[in-house]
Formats: structure tokens, sequence, C-alpha cells
């Protein structure tokens, strides 16, 4: 037999791409997570393999479809991708599902992830370097959250900011 050289589990290896997609179903958390695409980011893709991480039930994209799948190492074969063309569509369509809308930056009046209380049903919105989350997005949010930092500089890569979210969202969400 071939070596697996695919970036999975011991658990997972010689598993056809379909039976493992299947598996992680079977387990998936029910937070859904939105990216603002609006210049092609290679952050989707670390956004992507944080999702399969933390075994989140979707990812979408919003805006340009095109994205760099590298930093995903494979994870986005695992995942249900979707697309739209724009982020008050998805959240629409959540909301009528009783999710509650989490974006997440760094704005005035933004609540601090150490005090907020994760609704399971959650739709996280990420937006890109630089330039944040949609003023769209921003008046959708049921809730706008950030994470305190302590260096110089202003803002995280919003691969890292979206792993932190979807870390403190299982912990809290495991414990219930």
């Amino acid at each position: 037999m071939h070596e697996d050289s695919r970036n999975v589990i011991d658990h997972f290896k010689y598993w056809k791409t379909d039976a493992i997609r299947a598996a992680l179903d079977t387990v998936r958390l029910p937070f859904v997570v939105l990216c603002e695409n609006f210049d092609k980011d290679f952050n989707i893709s670390t956004v992507i393999r944080c999702v399969n991480a933390f075994t989140g039930k979707e990812v979408w994209v919003c805006g340009r479809r095109k994205w760099d799948k590298r930093g995903a190492v494979g994870t986005n074969h695992y995942e249900h991708i979707k697309y739209a063309d724009t982020t008050t569509e998805v959240v629409n369509a959540y909301r009528e599902q009783g999710y509650t809308i989490v974006a997440m930056d760094m704005v005035d009046n933004a609540e601090n992830i150490h005090e907020f209380q994760w609704p399971e049903k959650t739709l996280m919105i990420f937006g890109q370097e630089q330039i944040g989350i949609s003023d769209e997005a921003i008046e959708l949010a049921d809730h706008i959250v950030y994470i305190p930092q302590y260096g110089s500089t202003r803002s995280l890569n919003v691969g890292v900011a979206a792993g932190i979210a979807m870390f403190s969202y299982v912990s809290q969400i495991k414990e219930k």
C-alpha cells in the first residue's frame, strides 16, 4: 500500500475523501462561518482549516469566489464550502433558521470575547486584513466581538482571529 501523505489524523489515513467528510458530518457543531472576500485573500484557507479543526457546519465565501487554497492543506476537501454574492443573503437565510449573527472586528462598542456568551447556533463573520468586515456586516450583526491584544499591532491576522473565535465557541459549547 502506498503512503497516504494527506494532512489527516491517523484515524482517517487511507479513507476516501467522501468518507472523511461523512464521518465529520456526524460530529459537526452548529456554527457556520462567513468570510467576506473582497480582494483575493490567502487567509480564507486558514479559516477553512480552522473550521475543520473545530468541526464547523459550513463555510460561506461572499464576494470573490477565488481564494488561495494552499493554506487549507487539503482540509477544503472535507468541508462544505458555499458561495454567495452578498453577506445579506447569507445572514438572512441563517437568521430565519434561528442563528445569532456574530461579527468579529475591532470596532467601538464591540464585546470582549472573554466575556461573550456564544449562542449554540452562531453564524460568525470574518473580514479581511486591513479592511475588516463590511459596513453591511456590522449593520446585520446581532453582536460584534473583539479579541483583546496586548502588543503593538493593531489587529490579528484573520486566520488567527478565526481560530481564536472558534476555539472560544467550542470551549463554551462543549462545556454545556
